[in-house]
């Protein structure tokens, strides 16, 4: 790591809801910072106005407070030395530096309408060009600075004529930069076109806009998903030709999430169509075709704590060596490194994120558990004092993956059982139970005896084998086969609970055996 004071930027485009992939890359941009005591920074490139969704900004700042990887500046989180932190905001700067490239012979002018690109391409797969471009080649066939004479180029300026500004790629030239990922990393401009880098209502596109904001935010580090390699050499060869190669962020490409399957990159849809969130948080979107709105469940709100999903999150395609999985947020700063960053994509693994989940729930206090359901139990029309929600979530937590499977897998210990396991009864009822039961039940002193004994004695006294009565007795207090210990159910029953219980529960085993 260079000595350069550490500020990375996550810098998301406010078109929709934030994909995992984003999170993910907001994660390890994050954990880089805090690493060595640098800026977390957001940036929002809202340069295309025409995706611009409303409420998606919010949305990103939400999201990042839920995963409790905040930025120190930006958007949302309170403006530092280089406010303003959206791009929309920072128009006017970036033709300043468009500008300048034109005039140095990095950039020209371009005139062609929409409509004359279209028929120029069309001409072009006529003549078997399949994916025309614009290029070193081809840019001298068009109307431009670098093709028309100067007089007639200040003809078009002083009348008024529509331009973009696009960059001058070089017609044959190698462009070598150092990702901090996959190391030394060549393209060579011939297979390259010339890019837009202002458009013609004067607002930048990303390859301008984040090369210039990059530089004047003094970013260090550009991390960012893979998707953005091919573009990578355009945005090294601006930096040079504004002569800012000096202050040139180190870039680190992230792999891809692929598909469960690992066939092709995960995407927005995958999740509904393979039946697990892509979004952290709940999102609902307009779909334009069917005219309805559409909700995407979130992590949040599918009962994930955020700490099990940032946990699982920067595993995906990042290792910091040896097996430990569970990790805090601190144990991930003090690891991470980009150099441990894999370079292949990594298989998104929804069965691995329930583990997660699963895991950190389990290590939460029985206090801490129940704080979090009693809503959820109030919700459902049940009251439970708070020591008995946390005797409750002591006896189910260790089958509980969300906070949802707390209020669900053991409802039956304090609600009425409507319905009983009938075939395990079938199977296993005697009705020597029943018989042994009455005798045993007769003149009991309830209330002074403990439940523990109390259901132990009764177990001895029915002189059955254990495999023989255990079950029935299950069935009996739970309605299902699964469940806590029967002798742990019924200490939290009590000993008038219990017997209450396995009374019913036999007058209705011996109906329908």
């Amino acid at each position: 790591m260079s000595e350069r004071r550490v500020r990375v930027r996550f810098a998301p485009s406010p078109t929709g809801g934030l994909h995992i992939g984003g999170v993910r890359t907001a994660l390890f941009n994050y954990l880089l910072a805090k690493k060595h005591g640098g800026d977390f920074i957001l940036r929002i490139e809202d340069t295309d106005q025409n995706r611009f969704v409303e409420g998606a900004e919010n949305y990103i700042i939400e999201t990042l407070k839920w995963c409790g990887i905040e930025p120190n500046e930006g958007i949302g989180f309170g403006d530092g030395p280089h406010a303003p932190y959206r791009q929309s905001e920072r128009k006017p700067m970036y033709r300043e530096y468009a500008e300048k490239l034109v005039n140095s012979g990095h950039a020209y002018y371009a005139f062609d309408t929409e409509e004359e690109l279209e028929k120029w391409r069309e001409d072009m797969k006529a003549q078997g060009v399949p994916s025309p471009q614009v290029n070193a080649v081809t840019r001298q066939y068009l109307k431009n600075s670098a093709s028309l004479s100067a007089d007639e180029v200040k003809i078009r300026l002083d009348r008024g004529d529509k331009y973009v500004i696009r960059f001058k790629m070089p017609r044959n030239e190698d462009v070598k930069f150092h990702d901090l990922i996959r190391g030394w990393v060549t393209f060579n401009t011939a297979q390259l076109d010339d890019k837009v880098l202002l458009k013609h209502d004067g607002m930048p596109t990303y390859h301008l806009a984040h090369v210039v904001d990059d530089t004047l935010m003094d970013i260090s580090h550009a991390i960012r998903g893979e998707e953005w390699l091919p573009s990578a050499p355009l945005h090294v060869l601006c930096f040079r030709a504004l002569g800012w190669e000096g202050s040139m962020p180190q870039y680190a490409h992230l792999p891809l999430i692929l598909k469960p399957d690992g066939n092709g990159k995960l995407s927005k849809r995958d999740g509904d169509r393979l039946g697990f969130p892509s979004f952290p948080l709940t999102y609902t979107s307009f779909n334009k075709e069917t005219n309805q709105e559409e909700v995407a469940t979130g992590y949040r709100e599918h009962g994930f704590f955020p700490d099990a999903f940032i946990n699982f999150l920067a595993l995906i395609g990042w290792n910091p060596g040896g097996d430990k999985e569970i990790m805090s947020k601190e144990e991930m700063i003090e690891l991470f490194s980009l150099e441990k960053v894999h370079k292949g994509g990594a298989k998104f693994d929804y069965e691995k994120a329930k583990w997660f989940n699963q895991q950190y729930l389990k290590s939460k206090s029985n206090h801490e558990l129940a704080e979090a359901i009693k809503p959820l139990i109030i919700e459902a029309g049940f009251t439970l004092s708070d020591a008995k929600l946390e005797e409750y979530c002591a006896l189910v937590k260790e089958r509980a993956t969300f906070l949802n499977d707390l209020v669900t897998i053991g409802n039956f210990l304090y609600k009425e059982i409507l319905s009983y396991d009938i075939e395990t009864i079938k199977k296993k009822w005697k009705p020597e139970i029943k018989v042994k039961w009455d005798e045993y039940i007769a003149g009991k002193d309830l209330p002074n005896i403990a439940p523990d004994v109390f259901m132990n004695e009764f177990i001895t006294f029915t002189g059955l084998k254990t495999g023989e009565v255990m079950p029935v007795l299950r069935v009996a207090l739970a309605g299902v086969l699964q469940g806590p210990p029967v002798v742990e159910m019924a200490k939290f029953l009590g000993t008038e609970g219990t017997a209450g219980r396995l009374k019913n529960s036999f007058e209705y085993f011996e109906t329908v055996h």
